[in-house]
């Protein structure tokens, strides 16, 4: 077993070296770990003030509840009629369709307000220090109907509390850190499938935390998989019906591109995709063109099934002086949610500046007819794909 696992680290260990020193493109993946190593130790620092001052704040919070229990003084209309409205927004979600009067403890609430909010804001309300009596105006709906006071909110999010929240307060998610830190090292130190368990859950937790993403967007299971959107507008020298021809075949692709390996047209418009995926692997997925119009716009999306949700439109303009304008905007789906974007980016598979590579390439190669040095095709001349 102890060999066995040995073994595995040794050749992880090579292939993260073949990775890191690989004669071609080993420099840039180099620059590109310490430029992100630069960024994390920035966003740390900025991460770790915010944390402290979030924590801070609701350590005062707190010590200021205990101490108004024992306080006897008299609260004055505005700062009760203050408190109530700060209530308002986490129990309701029209809060501003609200109107508050207070007058020596007495408040009155009156305004639209949907049914089913009713009672929670009551309740949040007849508990706040220094209210003293309660009178109920507020006009009750079932649904916000066409009454403009109640158009839009999002009520769900607003009730929710802690760890219920889609977005995570920096002390929540220090507290989540911090638990699913402990739980990841006990499940390593317990062993065994309950081990297992354990330590999955906490590094499950970990990166809840510092993602501060939904688990199931983080994963690729939402129901509403949102997709990663870039966009690069850029201006080659060349007439718009030469870079359209170019663009509207994308067999050509891996001539300047460096991280297409190739394109196989496999229908009427329908091209087969291998593209190096994060530590050296093939993703391989189907797509086809589903708008063109010559010089001007060209349209494409990945095909049902597809492990790479993708889909994207390319406009051109022609510029006075003849030469051409390329508009791209192109959204993903990574096929693990944004866990697997991020790995990607840390690996240097970032599709952004991918794409901003590969466009400056085509840029290249079609004002100069030189395969740039690092396109695949310069590479890897006689290399398969298939």
């Amino acid at each position: 077993m102890k060999k066995g696992l040995s073994l595995l680290g040794a050749a992880g260990a090579g292939a993260g070296l073949m990775y890191l020193f690989d004669p071609h493109r080993g420099n840039k993946r180099r620059a590109l770990i310490a430029n992100k190593v630069t960024h994390a130790k920035k966003v740390v620092g900025e991460v770790a003030d915010k944390t402290g001052r979030d924590v801070r704040n609701h350590l005062l919070g707190a010590i200021s509840e205990v101490q108004s229990v024992f306080r006897t003084t008299e609260v004055s209309d505005d700062v009760l009629k203050a408190r109530v409205r700060a209530k308002l927004g986490h129990v309701c979600s029209h809060p501003s369709a609200i109107e508050v009067k207070a007058e020596r403890g007495l408040i009155v609430l009156s305004g639209p307000i949907l049914s089913k909010e009713e009672h929670p804001l009551l309740d949040a309300v007849a508990h706040i220090d220094g209210v003293t009596n309660l009178v109920n105006l507020l006009d009750l709906h079932d649904d916000p109907g066409d009454l403009p006071a109640l158009q839009g909110g999002c009520s769900k999010e607003a009730q929710r509390i802690g760890f219920l929240k889609t977005n995570w307060s920096p002390t929540t998610r220090l507290a989540a850190t911090i638990a699913g830190g402990a739980l990841a090292v006990y499940g390593v130190k317990r062993r065994g499938l309950f081990g297992s368990f354990i330590s999955s859950l906490g590094f499950g937790i970990v990166t809840r935390a510092v993602t501060n993403v939904e688990t199931s967007t983080l994963v690729g299971l939402d129901a509403e998989r949102k997709p990663i959107e870039i966009q690069k507008t850029i201006n080659i020298d060349a007439p718009v019906d030469r870079v359209f021809d170019y663009w509207s075949h994308p067999e050509n692709f891996s001539q300047f591109m460096s991280h297409v390996h190739e394109v196989r047209r496999i229908g009427d418009g329908v091209y087969r995709w291998t593209v190096g995926g994060p530590a050296g692997l093939l993703v391989r997925w189907d797509a086809s063109i589903t708008e063109i119009d010559f010089n001007k716009q060209l349209a494409w999306k990945s095909l049902p099934g597809s492990i790479m949700l993708q889909e994207g439109v390319t406009k051109f303009t022609s510029n006075p002086d003849g030469s051409t304008c390329i508009d791209v905007k192109m959204s993903y789906t990574p096929p693990v949610g944004v866990l697997g974007h991020k790995i990607a980016e840390l690996l240097g598979v970032d599709p952004k500046h991918e794409m901003d590579d590969d466009l400056m390439r085509m840029k290249s190669f079609i004002e100069t007819g030189r395969v740039p040095h690092d396109a695949w095709s310069h590479l890897h001349p006689a290399s398969p794909t298939a």
